[in-house]
């Protein structure tokens, strides 16, 4: 017998299930009637084991009906949102392995109640649709989703690039040379690298390095700075390190075709930052940082530019850092992108650990709150400005919530007219109060916040970007409900 997809399996299952509750068997009783253990009985149901043809026959006489018509793959009316679920990509879009999750507890689940939960799945695709989500939008939330739960830090990684610093003697010191990861390439995995291989391609200068697999060529941008260039060297020492075969040859993902790329894109953005800046040295730089007196801006960059990083290498390793080694989780990440010429901003990056923090991606087009540090200093960047700080005591209207903001923005992300902040915000506790010893330095700024203009109460905004027609909207509602309660 050809071997059974785990789809086939799950259905299959699923419809000796259905069969037996229907004529109020047991297992033991299935078990007595068809000849089969109690323990294989149950894995059938579970979708794990197919029968072979022989006790498909028994079986299906067990059950008072035929080898075929249990082998049909139709679970009938009730089920049939089951039948629909699994034939459709839906699943397979979702990485439900990375979360301990089989596919067939799923379809258990839906078998339970098939009417309710299989209208709850068509809700969602046909939200998907409306929306215009694709693929990669459910793999890029899952992506988030598990590096949430494992608070941005991953022990294995860490683990690789400790070994292959070791196995090729990379020098202690950093800044780490390009030029040391870009022999690695070419000695060790027979890389060709094209320093100004994009520059005759206009339509692609967005992109920092394009990867040929066919000759084993990598096509950096002309524009990149040395920074950028180890970059893109530590991540193709990674793809390479780590086995990682599936993967994008482009330095960023435009549309991913399988979980498996993204999933491989972050190990490998992950490798080569933790490459670049060392675990135990960064920390220890870190711990005397927040050790400081005073909140110092310049001591912030020089952090930075001590490691010869890159403001997003920078933003990440302190998301690995900051959690597991200095206990400050209720954190948030937010990459906002902006364009001088419409004034429009775009969150392209997020990352909310141990809860889902107030700014977040807004698909909706409404205009983010500019009272925010994060599009404020944005907004305050001359042309050619290089890279800009601030920082921010951020109170969310309406809430008990106060986040410490740290900002960094630049100018001509990833081209000219085009700008890019990144904020770091912790939850201001009793944690934060005693691990950054200049929480309260009485020159950072406090700003009451909100999420978007339309959805903002607050009367006296000389930020407003937008009328608040969501709340107006609500209190309109509320009238409408008061007065036919009077009437």
């Amino acid at each position: 017998m050809q071997a059974k997809t785990a789809n086939e399996k799950i259905i299959f299952g699923l419809k000796v299930k259905q069969l037996r509750q229907e004529q109020g068997l047991s297992f033991s009783e299935l078990s007595k009637r068809s000849g089969m253990s109690l323990s294989y009985i149950n894995e059938i149901e579970k979708g794990k084991k197919f029968p072979k043809q022989d006790k498909v026959t028994k079986l299906a006489k067990a059950l008072g009906t035929t080898a075929k018509e249990l082998t049909n793959g139709e679970l009938g009316r009730h089920l049939a949102p089951v039948t629909q679920l699994l034939q459709s990509n839906f699943l397979n879009e979702l990485p439900l392995e990375l979360f301990g999750i089989e596919l067939s507890k799923v379809a258990e689940i839906v078998a339970q109640a098939p009417t309710r939960v299989g209208a709850f799945i068509s809700t969602l695709l046909e939200l998907s649709r409306s929306y215009a989500l694709r693929e990669e939008n459910f793999y890029f939330a899952a992506l988030r989703s598990y590096l949430e739960l494992n608070d941005n830090y991953f022990p294995d990684l860490e683990k690789a690039v400790e070994t292959f610093t070791k196995q090729h003697q990379l020098p202690g010191i950093r800044p780490l040379p390009p030029r040391v990861l870009a022999t690695l390439l070419e000695a060790h995995y027979g890389y060709t690298i094209l320093p100004n291989g994009l520059d005759a391609h206009p339509d692609l200068q967005m992109l920092r390095a394009v990867y040929q697999p066919e000759g084993n060529r990598l096509l950096l941008n002309g524009n990149l700075t040395p920074a950028q260039r180890g970059f893109q060297f530590g991540k193709e020492l990674a793809f390479n390190y780590l086995r990682l075969s599936e993967r994008a040859n482009t330095s960023s993902l435009l549309r991913s075709r399988v979980f498996e790329e993204v999933l491989n894109h972050s190990k490998a953005t992950y490798f080569s930052v933790a490459l670049h800046i060392p675990l135990q040295a960064f920390t220890e730089q870190v711990k005397a940082f927040f050790a400081l007196p005073n909140w110092d801006a310049k001591a912030f960059l020089g952090l930075m530019q001590r490691f010869n990083a890159t403001p997003e290498m920078f933003y990440h390793r302190l998301t690995n850092v900051l959690p597991q080694f200095f206990g400050l989780r209720e954190m948030f990440f937010l990459r906002f992108l902006h364009n001088p010429q419409t004034d429009d901003f775009t969150i392209d990056k997020e990352l909310h650990l141990h809860r889902r923090h107030h700014p977040h991606e807004n698909g909706l087009f409404e205009h983010y709150c500019r009272r925010w540090v994060s599009l404020s200093l944005l907004q305050e960047m001359s042309a050619g400005e290089a890279i800009s700080i601030d920082i921010q005591r951020s109170h969310y209207y309406g809430t008990e919530d106060e986040y410490l903001c740290l900002t960094m923005a630049r100018t001509d992300y990833p081209k000219k007219g085009r700008n890019v902040s990144l904020t770091l915000g912790f939850l201001v506790n009793d944690k934060l109060r005693k691990i950054i010893a200049w929480h309260d330095d009485p020159a950072i700024s406090s700003r009451e916040v909100n999420t978007t203009c339309e959805r903002c109460p607050i009367s006296d905004c000389a930020e407003r970007a937008a009328e608040p027609v969501i709340v107006q909207k609500r209190e309109r509602n509320l009238r409408i409900k008061a007065a036919l309660k009077k009437l």
